[in-house]
């Protein structure tokens, strides 16, 4: 049986609403263009169903130039600080993996996220990305975990989900933004559970407390 210490977490899409920033991002590609912002997100998630990086292949289909990101659109969801507090209560250690620009922990002390990560392995700062397994290997070695200690949050199946699942760690799904279309295309890409939103992660994991030391797999219900 695993004893759960920490809790790993993708940012965009996961503890951050990303929507206004893709808008943003898709108003300034089709600028002086005919093409209009209903037509991309139309053609965006027509791609992602069909298995394929949904935004990649709208920016190609319309002939865009990818622009630069607004992080300053971004927003953490709604029961994201109340949800790691509750997760931190029960005894757990949080930490952050995650393809992100540079200052990944000054956007999240600027949130006021960053008070509840003991370790913040970001793409930017470590030179490494998802879905590398070295990044989740060098946050583990951060947090001085062995992989079945460890549980990965995130949004992608191919990012979050396999790696993480590969190297031994327990996997959460969070259907969120366009990764809600992807469906698994191999076993590791099949995650251990699924939730809708952050809130609902605190009762899931409740059993394990490590504070109570409780062991994994809680019973599904």
């Amino acid at each position: 049986m695993k004893q759960i210490r920490w809790i790993f977490f993708d940012v965009g899409s996961t503890l951050v609403d990303e929507e206004e920033a893709y808008r943003h991002r898709v108003r300034d590609m089709i600028r002086g263009t005919p093409v209009t912002v209903e037509q991309y997100y139309e053609k965006r998630v027509q791609f992602a169903k069909a298995g394929y990086n949904g935004d990649q292949k709208a920016i190609d289909y319309f002939g865009l130039s990818k622009t630069p990101w607004h992080s300053e659109d971004e927003t953490p969801f709604v029961d994201c600080a109340q949800t790691l507090q509750a997760l931190r209560d029960q005894g757990y250690r949080l930490g952050v993996i995650a393809n992100q620009e540079p200052g990944t922990k000054a956007r999240l002390d600027g949130w006021g996220l960053g008070r509840f990560f003991s370790v913040i392995a970001a793409s930017a700062e470590l030179g490494v990305a998802k879905p590398n397994r070295e990044i989740f290997l060098r946050a583990l070695e951060l947090a001085n975990c062995k992989p079945e200690h460890a549980v990965m949050v995130g949004d992608r199946l191919d990012n979050d989900i396999r790696p993480a699942k590969e190297l031994g760690m327990t996997t959460i799904r969070i259907r969120k933004g366009l990764a809600i279309y992807m469906k698994p295309t191999c076993e590791a890409e099949i995650p251990d559970y699924t939730v809708d939103c952050l809130a609902e992660i605190p009762a899931l994991l409740h059993p394990l407390s490590f504070c109570r030391g409780g062991q994994w797999p809680p019973a599904r219900g």
